[in-house]
């Protein structure tokens, strides 16, 4: 355990977590040298992993934030990490930093420093199927039970700098700021190393910048042209989940700038744009949180022309369904809802509410249905619209670099999703109904690229102007009286050259 005298204050802890080959060694040797430098106390020991992937090593190192006055009592640092003492973990990829988490290193005392890229392990990558661990669930936990989180693509910025992960790591964890010395002495310290030293200075300052303003380094990685719809959007989506939403967000702007080319940059801005509003559909948590929120009723006043004096009454009109009960239901429990609601003959039977939002009972549960939001994403609109974005995604990424025409059409497929009860069931008939009879013939090479283009646009404009859904008659439940199923299935990677680019 860690052992001071009474008259020394506790060691600062710091645990890096690294994969064979990444310099973690070197790293730790940078932290002590500054250390040193700095008048401070400190002691480092490296523990070998077991083999895993290229073999993984954790080093730990104690010190002190201030220096030992002369004649003091000097303190007695520990030799291993203890869990829920230690101050600062670094970690050179997610699943390390992971590991870290389930054996309780990091904690509400903890500022956690990850990159968010993978190094699939041996298991994952012998599974049958798709065997990778769900990077939304491993940032999820590293968010929730730090007391701070620091994640980037550590990988993108070392391969950026032409260096190594171990300077990108010393430059996040200064520009972090959890280093009691300034950033001028890690970069002397790099100077007076002799090795690769530009490119170290290079991928520490890359870091530095990433780790001190996070958002702005995920939005400078995609194009000029989409940075400021980027940085909306992230903002968009923070407010209406959470942080690690506004990143899953950037991150899926990045995949679709990666596969962009000059030519289809207007079809990426109309994506981009396109994925943030789809990213924040309305469910009644969110309807909700935004009836409930001051500047909607500060708002509501200005049109009515009230004076300060004046008692103006809100009152908000629902038909919930049994279809809006269970989008925001666990997805298994909503499933069997619909399903026992379809063979008793509820579907499309509503419930009229008035729920005055400026009275204390009607506030009240409406901020409880808006409180809801972190139980969203369990919930089965979230998975329905979520799978089809992902279908969404993988064709965009497939079109972009073949046709600018017929990605600018798809880009603008999801404009029919709108709203809630009865009009999202609409625009989920049209989704459907447009991405089964244009979209997937084009992708699999069944439609000429040029023609699929056209009629998209021309099918998507008719549909707009459809706002009745008359053109889904001829798509309408079968006999079994099952409702249409809209999340379309990503296109196979087999098919990634079925498609003849647009000359």
């Amino acid at each position: 355990m860690n052992a001071t005298p009474a008259s020394t204050p506790a060691p600062y802890c710091i645990l890096v977590a690294a994969l064979g080959g990444e310099g973690g060694g070197v790293l730790a040797d940078w932290l002590v040298q500054c250390a040193l430098e700095s008048g401070l106390p400190v002691q480092a020991t490296s523990v070998p992993g077991v083999a895993q992937r290229t073999g993984a090593t954790s080093y730990y190192i104690e010190m002190l934030r201030t220096a030992v006055p002369a004649g003091a009592a000097q303190p007695v640092f520990a030799l291993t990490p203890l869990p829920g003492c230690v101050d600062v973990v670094v970690a050179s990829e997610l699943l390390e930093a992971a590991r870290m988490v389930e054996r309780g290193f990091v904690t509400d005392r903890t500022t956690l420093i990850a990159s968010t890229h993978r190094v699939y392990t041996t298991i994952e990558k012998m599974h049958m199927a798709d065997g990778r661990q769900d990077p939304q669930r491993l940032q999820g936990a590293a968010q929730a039970l730090a007391r701070r989180a620091v994640l980037f693509d550590m990988e993108a910025v070392t391969v950026q700098s032409g260096t190594v992960v171990s300077a990108v790591m010393f430059g996040a964890l200064a520009g972090a700021g959890v280093l009691p010395w300034p950033r001028e002495t890690c970069e002397a310290v790099i100077r007076a190393s002799g090795k690769g030293v530009q490119a170290s200075l290079a991928g520490f300052a890359a870091a530095f910048d990433a780790a001190a303003h996070p958002q702005a380094a995920l939005v400078g990685a995609v194009p000029v042209a989409v940075q400021t719809l980027a940085a909306h959007g992230a903002d968009r989506c923070r407010d209406y989940q959470d942080e690690v939403y506004a990143r899953r967000f950037l991150s899926h702007v990045q995949s679709l700038s990666a596969a962009a080319t000059p030519q289809s940059s207007a079809a990426l801005e109309e994506a981009v744009r396109q994925l943030a509003l789809w990213m924040c559909f309305e469910d009644v948590i969110r309807v909700a949180d935004l009836k409930t929120r001051r500047s909607r009723f500060e708002r509501v006043r200005a049109e009515a022309q009230a004076a300060s004096g004046d008692v103006v009454r809100i009152t908000e009109h629902f038909k919930p369904g049994i279809d809006e009960v269970a989008a925001v239901l666990p997805r298994a429990l909503g499933a069997g809802l619909l399903a026992t609601a379809q063979r008793r003959g509820w579907m499309g039977k509503h419930t009229s509410l008035h729920i005055r939002s400026t009275s204390l009972w009607g506030y009240l549960m409406l901020r409880f249905l808006a409180r809801l939001r972190p139980l969203r994403p369990r919930s089965l609109r979230y998975a329905q619209e979520h799978e089809a974005l992902a279908a969404w995604l993988g064709a965009m990424q497939q079109v972009l670099p073949l046709s600018p025409a017929l990605a600018l059409a798809m880009a603008g497929l999801p404009q029919v999703l709108k709203g809630y009860g009865d009009t999202q069931l609409r625009g989920r008939q049209n989704y459907a109904r447009l991405w089964s009879t244009l979209v997937a013939p084009a992708l699999a090479g069944q439609l000429d690229v040029a023609s699929a283009a056209e009629r998209l646009q021309a099918a998507l404009k008719a549909t707009l102007a459809d706002p009745e859904g008359k053109l889904n008659s001829a798509h309408q439940p079968g006999p079994s009286g099952r409702p249409v199923f809209w999340a379309a299935t990503a296109p196979p990677r087999q098919r990634e050259n079925t498609m003849t680019p647009a000359p």
